[in-house]
Formats: structure tokens, sequence, C-alpha cells
């Protein structure tokens, strides 16, 4: 078992109180088992969140939707973990879930997990996400620094010369400065 299959086991036995339901969803190869599980009426949270992330995880498109959910969830293991399904998933349609999570500004307490999954996936929509996302965290008094801070550490990740302009602005940001150094280092130079 992987790493994030098992912390998330771990997790979800205590939410479920080591249940049987719990013990089937872990142990069952049934593909269609999980599947009929993610949708079925009155399954509880943590049910959802390991059927999907085991579907995920296996490249199987019907956990997506479940996953996306997941990634903008209040609670940050539940982003982390869909995150890791939703970047193994392999369905196109992820970075433009992405995107769209990391830039709606009435969400932005939980974009961190989004905004770290765009740089994984290297897709078109990212860098200009990112740039988006660090302009408005650049913003006085932005209470969202760790997202600031994914979002440069993202932008020079993904080393795209457009990233140029808001990594110099972030510069001036004493939280973001060392990072902002860093990434402006791995843009190619002009």
């Amino acid at each position: 078992m992987d790493e994030e299959l098992r912390s998330l086991t771990e997790r979800l036995r205590g939410e479920s109180g080591a249940s049987a339901a719990y013990d089937r969803l872990v142990a069952t190869e049934d593909a269609d088992e999980l599947a009929a599980a993610l949708t079925e009426p009155g399954q509880p949270l943590w049910a959802r969140e390991l059927v999907a992330f085991r579907l995920g995880a296996a490249g199987d498109r019907r956990a997506f939707e479940a996953l996306v959910l997941f990634l903008n969830h209040r609670e940050p293991q539940r982003c982390a973990s869909a995150a890791c399904a939703l970047a193994r998933l392999g369905d196109p349609r992820t970075s433009r879930a992405a995107a769209a999570l990391a830039t709606n500004e009435l969400r932005v307490a939980y974009a961190l997990h989004p905004v770290r999954l765009l740089a994984e996936l290297r897709a078109p929509e990212a860098v200009p996400a990112l740039i988006t996302t660090l302009e408005r965290r650049l913003r006085p008094h932005d209470p969202h620094r760790r997202v600031a801070l994914a979002c440069v550490e993202g932008l020079g990740a993904l080393g795209d010369a457009r990233a140029r302009p808001v990594l110099t602005e972030a510069l001036a940001h004493p939280t973001l400065a060392e990072a902002a150094v860093r990434a402006l280092a791995r843009l190619p130079k002009t």
C-alpha cells in the first residue's frame, strides 16, 4: 500500500469507528462496488472520501466529481488526499477544475491544494491561474499567505517567463521574498 493510501486509511479508520463497512471498502478490489458506494444515498463522508480516493488513484474517472468536491473541502486533509488522487487520475478536466478553484475569491481560504495541484499537473491553465491568484494575494493585509507562497513556488517550478512581473512584485513582500528570488532564478533568461 502506498504512503498516501496508508495515511488516508488510518485517518478514516478512526472516523468510521473501524466499522465493517470500512473494512469492506478498504478490502474490495471491485471498482463497480466502490463506484456504487460513491453514489449510494446516505453514505458517510469518510466512505465517499475513501472510495473516491481509491477510484481516482486507480484511474477510474467515475471519481472525478467527488474528488473535485473534496479538493475544495474545508478540511485540509481531505483536500490533500483529493489532490493526490486527482494527480493520479489523469482526467483532462482536472486542470480546469483546479484552476477554477484556485482563482475563486469566495473560496480562497481553501485554494492551497488546488494551487499545488496545478503546479504538479503542469497544464496550460496552470500559469495563468497561479498568476491571477498570486496577484490577488499581493494586496495589503491579505490573510492568505500560504496560498501566495504556494503560487510563488508553483510558478518557479513551472519556469514560465510570463510569471516574471508578478514574481518581481512578490519580492516586496517579506513573507514571499525569499521564495520569489528562488522562483525568479528558475525562469528563462530574457
